[in-house]
């Protein structure tokens, strides 16, 4: 399977999401190589970033969630390497 490296940067700024925010990232559980979360308590908000290897669409699926949860805001960036295949 073709997979590629990406970082998907989330900004949570209504932490009432927090919960099904974290359903779907367990759902690409089997993709996410490391992940990272600071809340920022003097702006009330939390910022998350996610590392991936996964195939291009995982990749775009998750970016897709998390895009449609209100008061989360995200962005995924790719690594320019090529595809690789997943061990």
């Amino acid at each position: 399977m073709e997979t590629r490296i990406a970082v998907i940067a989330i900004i949570v700024e209504d932490r009432s999401r927090s919960e099904e925010l974290n359903q779907i990232l367990h759902m690409y559980g089997e993709y996410i190589v490391g992940r990272m979360g600071v809340p920022y308590r003097e702006k009330g908000i939390s910022v998350i970033s996610v590392i991936l290897d996964a195939p291009q669409e995982k990749i775009s699926a998750l970016s897709g969630k998390l895009g449609m949860l209100k008061g989360v805001s995200s962005k995924t960036v790719y690594s320019r390497l090529p595809e690789r295949s997943r061990n």
